[in-house]
């Protein structure tokens, strides 16, 4: 309810151009809340994707280098010592 009187029409453009910034900021607002709902949800479903396509990945590394001396499957070639995630697309198939 954005204003006081039913009846109350507004008067002049810059009172229709205030309402309908107050329109907007509530549908925006509407939208960020229904966002936040959704996205532990979402990011849910991707860590499961990621955990499926990163076991294929270790098993086709584990293929491929099976006969080097020395190689740690899984073990990052970098020495940072943080895991960092791969980039994004790195770990799907239909994008290679």
């Amino acid at each position: 309810h954005l204003h006081g009187s039913r009846n109350w029409q507004p008067q002049t453009s810059l009172e229709k151009v205030l309402i309908i910034f107050a329109i907007c900021r509530v549908i925006k607002e509407e939208k960020y809340a229904a966002r936040r709902a959704i996205l532990p949800m979402l990011q849910a479903e991707e860590d499961e994707r990621f955990v499926k396509e990163w076991k294929k990945y270790l098993e086709e590394e584990a293929r491929i280098m099976k006969d080097v001396p020395g190689w740690k499957v899984g073990e990052s070639v970098y020495n940072s010592g943080k895991w960092m995630p791969p980039a994004t697309g790195e770990l799907r198939p239909d994008v290679w």
